[in-house]
């Protein structure tokens, strides 16, 4: 028997894939299927079971691709309704793969749907659970994601979740091994610890949510407790899982388009495109085509993508450096961003030998930002999350999350002023969608707070934001 934890660390999402005596099963696969078809080949294996823990909201699962290359069934948990083809699983139904077993164990409480795989190995033995976002590490999944319940609350569904882990879960042995559907950084928990594999065992004894003398009540308060919006493109990804999609082929077919500088223009002001550049940080402030957006690739490109353009069916043109037009193809339909139209051939050097207006971006370093902080006593604008900035900030910088700031624009003054945000990654975001706003007297702090600390800018007094969730 064989356990593969195919980990994607922009999205914080374990996909998984298991083989026995020739039979594989791949759990909550990615949008894009040639991993795990190459992966059972050089096994020499049959694909035999696609398992899906629940319809998933923050990416676009490869169920239905895979499903059609391979021929293999797709298996959801009860009450799941889908609009496909698939096996909707009993609680406790078996599933012979090669020498072992897997088992559907109904944990409703993230969704209704969402179920739980246990691996029982060839002697019997409880062997694993594949606990999607029902247990994570050193959390649980959110109560709140689940669409059109109707007059099913997040408290309602807080309180089936707290039944099925001391049902369902917290029962089998402690040296199972959890294999969950996320990691830290993911937006479908609240605490995850930064580790993809632990054991039961350990979960019980540190995971808040698995307390033995936890009473449902209290359980229902602590999950619920703190939770923000969801980002709006996760009801879109839900649908898409429930629904189908287009073949990532036939996106990538579509998005590699090349075009010149002047055919890009034509395109952005015919279409309406968002124009999306995804190089450093560093070479969009030393200059990049007006009004475009901002997000990196080698950042959470995907999840901010999906935060701050929401709408999936948003057409975009791409900004890229040379070579990476595919890679961000991909990682945008993992998703749900399918409607690339093209990308600028030649990547923006094109677009400056050519002769086309460009903007920059203004940027300091942090030692320059202690000076001028002192002799112009300039507004400062902190980017970060609430937490980060209750944590710890610079004296009098105002917090402007990142994720709401189209809810701060009326904020920022006519004056120019400073932005920042931990390493300089979301202050750059920010500073291109203020500047296709028009708000262009902004200056960006590079390296962000990290730099910042090492300069002597008062601070205020470090706060652990455990503590900070404590006393709320």
């Amino acid at each position: 028997m064989k356990i593969e934890q195919i980990y994607t660390g922009c999205l914080s999402q374990g996909a998984y894939y298991i083989e026995s005596n020739g039979e594989v099963a791949i759990i909550d696969p990615l949008r894009e299927v040639t991993p795990y078809l190459e992966r059972a080949k050089k096994d020499a294996a049959k694909i035999k079971y696609i398992f899906e823990t629940h319809f998933h909201a923050d990416f676009v699962s490869g169920h239905v691709t895979l499903s059609q290359k391979t021929g293999a069934p797709i298996v959801f948990g009860p009450n799941a309704n889908p609009t496909f083809k698939a096996i909707i699983a009993k609680d406790e139904q078996e599933f012979s793969l090669g020498n072992v077993t897997i088992i559907a164990l109904h944990t409703p409480g993230h969704t209704m749907e969402s179920t739980t795989y246990l691996l029982r190995d060839e002697q019997g033995n409880d062997r694993a659970i594949f606990s999607g976002d029902t247990l994570f590490l050193g959390d649980v999944g959110r109560p709140d994601l689940a669409q059109k319940m109707g007059v099913v609350t997040k408290e309602d569904l807080a309180g089936f979740l707290y039944d099925s882990l001391r049902n369902k879960i917290m029962p089998l042995s402690d040296d199972v091994i959890v294999y969950p559907a996320h990691g830290a950084g993911s937006a479908c928990g609240k605490n995850m610890m930064k580790e993809t594999v632990d054991t039961l065992g350990n979960q019980k004894q540190m995971n808040y949510a698995l307390r033995a003398d936890m009473t449902k009540e209290e359980f229902i308060e602590e999950v619920t407790h703190g939770l923000v919006a969801p980002p709006q493109y996760f009801p879109l990804n839900v649908q898409m899982n429930k629904e189908g999609y287009e073949d990532v082929d036939q996106i990538l077919k579509r998005g590699t388009q090349a075009l010149s500088p002047k055919a890009f223009e034509a395109a952005a002001n015919e279409t309406g495109a968002i124009v999306l550049d995804v190089r450093s940080q560093d070479e969009f402030a030393q200059g990049h085509i007006p009004r475009s957006i901002f997000i990196g690739l080698d950042g959470s490109f995907a999840p901010w993508v999906g935060t701050l353009i929401a709408d999936v069916k948003q057409p975009l043109l791409l900004v890229t450096a040379p070579g990476r037009e595919k890679e961000t193809l991909t990682r945008l339909s993992r998703v749900g961003f399918d409607q690339s139209i093209g990308y600028l051939d030649g990547g923006f050097e094109s677009w400056k030998n050519a002769a086309m207006q460009y903007d920059t971006v203004a940027s300091i370093t942090a030692s320059q930002f202690e000076k001028e902080e002192k002799e112009r006593h300039l507004p400062v604008f902190d980017v970060r999350n609430e937490s980060e900035y209750f944590s710890e900030h610079v004296v009098n910088a105002k917090n402007t999350p990142l994720e709401f700031l189209n809810d701060y624009l009326t904020s920022f003054p006519e004056e120019s002023f400073f932005v920042h945000c931990a390493g300089g990654y979301r202050s750059m975001i920010a500073a291109s969608i203020l500047k296709s706003r028009g708000i262009h007297n902004l200056i960006n702090v590079k390296g962000g707070f990290s730099a910042i600390k090492e300069t002597h800018i008062q601070v205020t007094n470090y706060i652990c934001p455990s503590k900070l969730e404590t006393d709320k």
